[in-house]
């Protein structure tokens, strides 16, 4: 590799972006590190990460079904303003028309300790849960699959555009993760094959 001036990627810290509302009521952890559920739709894992590009910072929110490691729902903007978290949590109800009671877990961030995004979680009829102040065990799961996008995609350039980087994000998510990312927690098989296989087998 050395000869070859071959470098392999290897997982550098995550860039955090999380500000907290000292005045704003958590939700209740209602996960306790447990992520392991057997059946889609009922914990989905959600966060914030960001990524530099000569235009300007990004951010992606994204929710996870810890089920099957799918990412049901995700937005990019360039702020950290509640919507961002709201959109996402849009886009996965609109795609997975969970059933009442689903737990949504997430960090302290202020947006989703946001009265806008508890709002949406009650008209949902989702359970809001948080985990402890500062320690990413409480949302590990989430915190994986960030690990793996900065990883696998946005640290492997420099970006020029906030729309290139968007672009690619859109590409990595529902072209490669999805569909084609294998997970050794999976048996091998990408989140939307696992999916597959559970209603072939139900």
């Amino acid at each position: 590799m050395r000869q070859a001036n071959i470098e392999g990627v290897y997982r550098r810290s995550r860039r955090g972006c999380t500000r907290r509302d000292p005045e704003a009521a958590p939700s209740d952890d209602l996960v306790n590190r447990r992520f392991t559920v057997t059946e889609p739709d009922r914990l989905w894992v959600a966060d914030i990460t960001e990524h530099p590009t000569r235009e300007g910072k990004i951010y992606l929110a994204a929710v996870v079904d810890a089920w099957s490691r799918r990412v049901v729902g995700w937005s990019i903007a360039d702020h950290l303003r509640s919507e961002l978290v709201i959109d996402a949590l849009d886009m996965a109800i609109w795609r997975r028309r969970p059933k009442p009671g689903l737990v949504h877990h997430s960090d302290h961030g202020t947006q989703y300790t946001s009265w806008a995004f508890g709002q949406r979680l009650r008209k949902a009829g989702l359970l809001g849960s948080m985990g402890t102040v500062g320690d990413a065990l409480d949302n590990a799961m989430a915190e994986s699959f960030f690990a793996t996008i900065q990883l696998e995609l946005f640290d492997r350039q420099s970006w020029d555009t906030r729309r290139q980087l968007a672009q690619a994000t859109f590409e990595y998510i529902e072209a490669f993760y999805n569909p084609r990312r294998r997970h050794s927690s999976l048996g091998g098989l990408s989140p939307i094959d696992y999916e597959t296989r559970h209603k072939d087998v139900a």
